[in-house]
């Protein structure tokens, strides 16, 4: 399987900002998840998409053994500095290249929409041991504050048609989330479970610009297309009161967690 270009070449260029500019998550999801899985030691995790592990130290804390993968080698190198102590291997969600059985979980935080979700499930089904669970975790965008409208509506009028799309959160059960039919459509799947949280990140108006730049579609574009992003993005931010600030100012994300048991 081949990585996505927004993907292989934008997160090489753009994996130090990347690491800095990125959300963490809140603790209680990832409580939530040890729980529902669970994760505990004696149990191993694989953490698909890793990239640089944002969601991999948390996985770490549970005491549950995790194997990162990762296919973007600059995300995976930053990921091994990191967290040293995790093993960490060059494959795609695809084609791990991870023995059979060898999960009692597998999780992607941020990154199950860059799949191909068959191939990619037909992958975990060869990981998990009986009764294994799929997580899928996201952050997005808080839309009820007005510059983060104006935020994500840069960020996707800039993307590219077939450039693959985290889902929107629009609260439980939201019918529009395309990703959700495929498990319908394979035997052995549960029924989602699902959990949203909010997580808002302290953060600066330098960041949100990194943030911005730093996503894949961006920091694939060349400097002169890059400096337009960066000009509009100012504009808006500098059009808003809560942004005009040169202090700390709240990036509003909510956290959406899925997970669904196989066998």
């Amino acid at each position: 399987m081949t990585v996505h270009h927004a993907a292989g070449v934008g997160y090489q260029r753009a994996a130090e900002v990347y690491e800095s500019s990125r959300p963490s998550y809140p603790l209680a999801a990832l409580a939530a998840l040890a729980d529902a899985l669970p994760l505990e030691a004696g149990r191993t995790v694989v953490d698909l998409g890793a990239g640089t592990g944002k969601f991999t130290r948390l996985l770490a804390l549970t005491g549950a053994e995790v194997l990162a993968v990762e296919p973007v080698k600059e995300m995976r190198e930053r990921l091994a500095e990191l967290l040293p102590a995790v093993a960490v291997n060059g494959g795609t969600a695809e084609a791990t290249g991870l023995p059979d059985g060898c999960a009692d979980a597998v999780v992607a935080a941020q990154s199950w929409h860059w799949f191909e979700e068959p191939a990619a499930l037909a992958e975990v089904e060869r990981l998990l041991r009986p009764g294994g669970a799929l997580a899928l975790v996201w952050n997005t965008f808080d839309t009820a504050e007005p510059w983060m409208r104006d935020f994500q509506d840069i960020y996707f009028r800039l993307a590219p048609r077939d450039l693959p799309r985290p889902p929107l959160s629009s609260g439980p059960g939201d019918p529009n989330a395309g990703w959700r039919a495929p498990f319908a459509a394979r035997p052995g799947w549960g029924r989602i479970e699902e959990r949203h949280w909010p997580n808002p990140h302290s953060t600066t108006v330098a960041d949100i610009v990194d943030r911005m730049m730093s996503s894949s579609h961006i920091a694939v574009l060349d400097g002169t297309a890059q400096a337009r992003v960066r000009a509009e993005l100012e504009a808006v931010l500098g059009a808003h009161d809560a942004t005009r600030s040169s202090g700390a100012i709240e990036m509003p994300y909510v956290t959406d967690v899925y997970w669904v048991r196989h066998g």
